[in-house]
């Protein structure tokens, strides 16, 4: 008999039975099946009606996500379940496909033990599909797999029941090949996706059903049945026999781990404390005993309540009360209200042990990564690494002074809650700067500030997000503080390729160093031993490097020294744009004895002016952003989108066709820059009949004739002479 309904009381109770609780997340290229499935979970524990599961999508509570038919945001429930006569809680988050949206997949893997990738039968494994599961695999988030809307294969392309099994196999076969490149090394044999495993389901979730090994010989059912009950459209003794949620429940409950399964395997990979440490340990052992921690992988702002931090409890029990140190903030601050999601509502409850999710009101200025601890004395989780950058910027102003003020919170609140939204003050005209990942992602922001907090805004087109770097060394270069008593030599080089890998990756994170922590990473990634031994600052993927010789007063100067480097840094010499990818190197420095002399108005412009000067020299150039493309359309329009493409300065890279060679798959790379108005574009030489996927594929050198055409447009737009500078700008 299952139990229709969990009201709050018992699944708090159920809490506490840690080997009965699965933290997972449901994950998907964008538009495969995630929040229709997820309906399905949703009704079975009796929060809403079965027959509206797949259309309610009850997750998407956003009136935008609604409207668009996406999910932008990650959404979380807890919910109760009953199998095989035990109660199972499994705290569920549906994270969203689109590209754009990436930024809340990878916050998610944080937060979860396990994920069920879902894929469709007929698209196959997209290039968000890759993503999603390489950030879990990333995390240690042990993957699941369902394979959707089957019904397709049988009725839309009309498969043989071989040819269906063909299909399937070629899909689990791809995802193993993912696992096997992207999975922990101690686990890629055990984490495996095969059928007669159990951890693979294949269904259709928009009608309710699915199957999987162990259903199949429980019902006696066979990939027959389901083919002739397909062809018949015959989906509701499929739902009789196998319904989705059943199917979905049980594999997630054998086949993903308990949280004190994961976390002695998972907290050393997204923690890098002292493994002996009693917080470790407790922490390993999911102590609710122990000391509170938790990290924060989700802010919400409620009218009512104010702040809300979403987090993981890794140990202790955190309840009202609970006093915690915000660790970015260095304060201590008294959790006024703990509670759980049940949907779109958020209940109070008295406290939430370890292993479990947790929203907690009362903490001012969280930010999502945050690490939440009663210990003072506990390092802080690893910041959560987002594979895509911001690549777009527009300027947004209020047309009204009087809502300036309300903006300005607004965006900082938004900021809070999507930190892949950069948020910035241009000093020069006053107006603010948002950049996102994309055309979509900035157009959601614009809606929140008009539709949920009632602004009327003004907004420019969107901007290309470009970025600065050296295609050689250059130097020594001195420069000489404005009163001439204090000179440094330095010299600019390119990061070395490793290095710049493990940046990106986030081995090597922004940031003074702690103790000797870099310089096995930085080493590995091919810099000498001894300037890795004397990084004082990695900023923006560029490191600050001291070589200098007993250089009297060096240590008196050095936050001044970084403060300078951390400014050119954030506008290159060229257009004013972020540098990246750039290596200073302090060879040689004269420091004036008299404090009075080496202030900041001294020591700054010291430094950041030969840094320019250095660049210049060392053929400064920009880099832009691009997209990879997987545009899909019929086989009769594949002259047409290649045309688009290179007209867009685009490279094809492939071209596939499906097994009936009436629709073709073109694989593509194009500037950022040239993708305003695509999809009029697209849809006009196809007749609407193409879709395409975006990816962030990394900034590239932009070609020299067009970089001349650019930089002054840039530094134009900035307020800047449109001539570049030359070295001697820089040099007294």
């Amino acid at each position: 008999m299952v139990r229709k309904e969990y009201v709050a009381e018992e699944v708090q109770k159920m809490m506490y039975n840690q080997e009965f609780v699965r933290n997972i997340a449901i994950v998907a290229h964008v538009d495969h099946g995630k929040t229709t499935l997820s309906d399905s979970l949703v009704a079975r524990a009796g929060l809403i009606n079965k027959e509206l599961a797949g259309q309610q999508r009850v997750l998407d509570f956003d009136e935008i996500e609604q409207a668009r038919g996406i999910t932008i945001k990650a959404a979380y429930i807890s919910l109760g379940f009953q199998y095989r006569g035990k109660d199972y809680l499994v705290n569920l988050i549906d994270t969203p496909g689109h590209v754009d949206f990436g930024g809340h997949v990878t916050r998610a893997m944080r937060a979860v033990d396990g994920i069920v990738l879902v894929i469709d039968a007929v698209e196959g494994i997209m290039p968000q599909t890759e993503t999603v599961l390489r950030q879990a695999l990333k995390e240690k988030a042990k993957p699941t797999v369902f394979i959707n809307k089957i019904d397709r294969l049988i009725n839309e392309l009309k498969l043989t029941p071989e040819q269906m099994q063909e299909r399937l196999v070629k899909i689990i076969n791809g995802v193993n090949k993912l696992i096997t490149e992207y999975g922990p090394s101690d686990m890629k044999e055990s984490w495996m996706i095969k059928v007669d495993k159990g951890n693979v389901a294949f269904g259709s979730a928009y009608n309710k059903w699915a199957i999987s090994f162990s259903v199949m010989q429980a019902r006696k059912i066979t990939f027959k049945d389901i083919y002739k009950y397909c062809a018949k459209e015959d989906h509701k003794s499929l739902v009789e026999m196998a319904p989705v949620d059943e199917v979905i429940l049980e594999m997630a409950v054998t086949h993903l781990p308990t949280p004190l399964q994961a976390q002695p395997y998972r907290v050393p990979v997204i923690w890098k404390g002292d493994v002996e440490s009693p917080a470790a340990k407790e922490m390993a052992r999911c102590d609710p005993k122990g000391k509170v921690v938790i990290v924060v992988f989700g802010v919400a702002a409620d009218p009512r309540a104010g702040e809300i931090g979403i987090g993981r409890v890794f140990s202790g029990t955190v309840k009202k009360g609970t006093e915690v140190l915000i660790h970015s903030k260095k304060r201590r601050e008294k959790v006024q209200q703990v509670s759980i999601y049940m949907g779109p509502d958020r209940v109070i409850v008295d406290e939430i042990p370890a292993g479990n999710i947790a929203a907690v009101v009362g903490l001012h200025d969280l930010y999502v990564g945050e690490t939440l601890s009663e210990d003072d004395g506990i390092d802080p989780f690893e910041q959560i690494k987002h594979y895509s950058e911001p690549v777009l910027t527009k300027s947004i102003e209020a047309k009204s002074t009087k809502d300036l003020v309300k903006l300005a919170e607004v965006l900082r609140d938004v900021a809070k809650e999507d930190p892949t939204i950069k948020v910035e003050i241009n000093q020069e005209t006053g107006e603010h700067l948002i950049s996102g990942m994309g055309e979509l992602h900035l157009e959601i922001v614009e809606d929140k500030l008009k539709r949920d907090n009632k602004l009327e805004v003004t907004t420019s087109r969107p901007i290309v997000v470009y970025k600065e770097t050296i295609a050689a060394g250059a130097g020594p270069v001195e420069g000489k503080s404005p009163n001439k008593h204090t000179k440094f030599k330095v010299i600019v080089e390119p990061v070395e390729a490793g290095v710049m890998a493990k940046m990106v990756e986030g081995e090597i994170p922004d940031g003074k160093p702690k103790g000797k922590a870099l310089l096995e990473p930085l080493v590995e990634g091919g810099m000498e031993r001894e300037e890795a031994r004397n990084v004082k600052d990695v900023f923006n993927r560029n490191v600050l490097i001291d070589a200098t010789k007993g250089v009297q007063y060096m240590n008196e100067v050095m936050e001044l020294l970084i403060e300078g480097f951390e400014q050119a840094c954030k506008q290159g010499p060229l257009a004013k744009e972020k540098v990246t990818g750039v290596k200073v190197k302090i060879v040689d420095a004269e420091i004036h004895e008299d404090p009075v002399h080496r202030g900041p108005a001294q020591i700054i412009p010291a430094i950041r002016r030969p840094i320019y000067a250095a660049m210049l020299i060392a053929d400064d150039v920009l880099l832009e952003p691009k997209q990879n493309f997987t545009i899909q359309a019929p086989a009769i329009y594949m002259n047409e989108i290649i045309k688009q493409v290179q007209g867009r300065r685009g490279q094809v890279s492939d071209i596939q066709q499906n097994e009936t060679g009436e629709v073709v798959t073109v694989l593509a790379k194009m500037p950022v820059a040239e993708t305003f108005g695509l999809a009029n574009d697209f849809r006009s030489v196809t007749q609407g009949r193409a879709i395409w996927y975006p990816e962030f594929a990394g900034y590239e050198r932009i070609p020299p004739d067009l970089q001349n055409k650019i930089v002054p447009e840039i530094r134009a737009r900035k307020g800047e002479k449109k001539e570049i500078p030359t070295p001697a700008d820089f040099l007294d």
